[in-house]
């Protein structure tokens, strides 16, 4: 009797937050009361299955956005979700909207010199002297790369809201509200309108990874001089410098078609083929990404003139080329489906992270300037206070994978994802991932987290990529009406391995 009471009392104590609230007191007494008293007889059972199936419908229930709650979105939400007050004291201002084009700018001139800010100066730094001073803004991978990677430095500006609200995307992500919702499975999606952000206001962890997968932005991309780098192996002073061609069209941000499903479920199509190095000169990629099951992916070796499909280039595979640097899914942050880890929304946290990073963006920079051997030239990044959404992942059971712990760090403003950090077996400090987000004016100021850097930080090396320094030509985002939008690149039967073949061999 006295086991039975100290269980009883265990399970009394399941208040609070998730499916037992106080909304369910009653049915949580009667359930109590009901199961435990009694031994296995049918009405216990009957008991057992009735509460277990409540609790779930009211799990669901909690998970679910209310109209009420909806209406905040426009209101003292934006449209996107996220606060519009700046906080208390006043380092995080209110939400300023959209920022205008630039008088004078147009695509193809340097983004950076036409922002209007482009003139401040940081309001302090953060290297590895003062870094305890300010522990509680910055993520574990900040904190480790501040007091391990020589010359690596935060200059820190004031925050600038200005990440822009497209009209479209503003009316289906209210839809999406009260409409998107996590499959029975616990990860796929489902009902979940195109050019939208699915969860606006989310209840889960895996909500909030769909608001990056389907993060607001361009329905394509194409960078004509793409480039990446990787820093050099300890001891060395060599760079290997990368260039190619990549085209990227997302049906997930195309406002003239109705939900996700009706696109198949793809996340997005890719397609790109190496200029340089020479050892990679004329290798190629095609494929399809998927929100519900691995990629179909083909890559093209000139050496044997043959296209391969790649069924198992998923996840922590190293990506071809890049010395074991840098995993499949480390590409953009999230390469991958979501049902291998399970996701814990910690809530939301104010932390200093890359934003308004134009000098990222400049493809007439010089790579030797800002690329150095243990960092990247300060001078090119830019920090600002804001407030972040944080998940924390861990590997389900069953499954493997390098980071068995990853915790993802996402601006509220855009669904962009800003910071990432990965933990070894140990638990330990692996890697970051750095994103350099920034508004695109062209595509009515929605900030693109394109190009990002991965810091090996227990190799002490480091990987940049989906950038156009150094390339000559600026990265160009399509939306309907612009010159590319009918290229043949915007269309999914041109990612097949039958293109690929005809492209390389030409």
């Amino acid at each position: 009797m006295q086991r039975r009471a100290m269980r009883r009392s265990r399970y009394a104590d399941l208040g609070g937050e998730g499916p037992w609230s106080e909304v369910d007191a009653v049915r949580r007494q009667f359930c109590f009361a009901g199961f435990w008293n009694g031994g296995w007889t049918m009405k216990r059972l009957a008991i057992l299955t009735w509460c277990v199936a409540a609790a779930l419908i009211s799990e669901r229930a909690l998970a679910a956005v209310t109209p009420q709650e909806a209406d905040k979105l426009g209101k003292e939400l934006t449209a996107f979700g996220a606060e519009k007050a700046g906080n208390a004291d006043g380092t995080i201002p209110a939400y300023e909207g959209a920022d205008a084009p630039p008088p004078g700018w147009e695509w193809g001139k340097v983004r950076r010199d036409y922002w209007k800010y482009k003139d401040e100066k940081p309001l302090f730094s953060i290297d590895a002297s003062n870094v305890d001073k300010y522990a509680a803004h910055l993520d574990d991978g900040q904190i480790t790369a501040l007091k391990t990677v020589k010359g690596y430095r935060m200059d820190v500006y004031p925050t600038h809201r200005d990440c822009g609200i497209t009209k479209e995307y503003a009316e289906r992500t209210k839809a999406n509200a009260t409409e998107a919702k996590i499959g029975a499975d616990g990860w796929s999606l489902e009902h979940a309108k195109t050019s939208g952000v699915p969860f606006p206001i989310p209840k889960s962890g895996i909500e909030v990874m769909y608001n990056i997968k389907l993060r607001p932005g361009a329905q394509g991309s194409v960078y004509n001089d793409g480039t990446s780098v990787i820093s050099p192996r300890p001891g060395s002073d060599e760079f290997t410098w990368y260039q190619w061609y990549l085209t990227t069209y997302w049906p997930t941000k195309r406002a003239d078609r109705q939900n996700v499903e009706d696109e198949g479920n793809v996340d997005f199509f890719m397609y790109y083929a190496y200029s340089k190095p020479a050892a990679l000169a004329g290798q190629g990629f095609v494929g399809t990404i998927w929100q519900n099951k691995d990629p179909e992916q083909y890559y093209y070796f000139p050496g044997q003139r043959r296209v391969r499909r790649l069924p198992t280039y998923v996840f922590d595979t190293p990506l071809i080329g890049f010395e074991n640097q840098y995993l499949v899914d480390e590409q953009i942050g999230l390469f991958m489906t979501l049902d291998r880890y399970d996701y814990k929304l910690v809530g939301k946290k104010e932390m200093y992270v890359g934003a308004n990073v134009f000098g990222m963006w400049d493809y007439k920079a010089d790579p030797k300037v800002v690329f150095q051997k243990t960092y990247i030239n300060p001078a090119y990044r830019r920090y600002e206070l804001r407030r972040v959404w944080v998940v924390d992942a861990h590997l389900k059971p069953g499954f493997r994978h390098l980071a068995p712990h990853r915790t993802y760090y996402v601006d509220e403003d855009s669904w962009d994802l800003v910071d990432l950090t990965d933990y070894d077996k140990d638990d330990k400090v692996w890697k970051m991932v750095s994103t350099y987000s920034a508004p695109m004016w062209e595509v009515g100021g929605m900030c693109h987290m394109s190009p990002f850097t991965m810091w090996d930080l227990q190799g002490g090396r480091y990987v940049t990529d989906w950038m156009s320094i150094g390339g000559g030509k600026d990265i160009g985002w399509i939306k309907p009406g612009a010159p590319d939008f009918k290229q043949p690149w915007m269309k999914p039967d041109f990612y097949t391995a039958e293109t690929l073949r005809s492209l390389s061999e030409r």
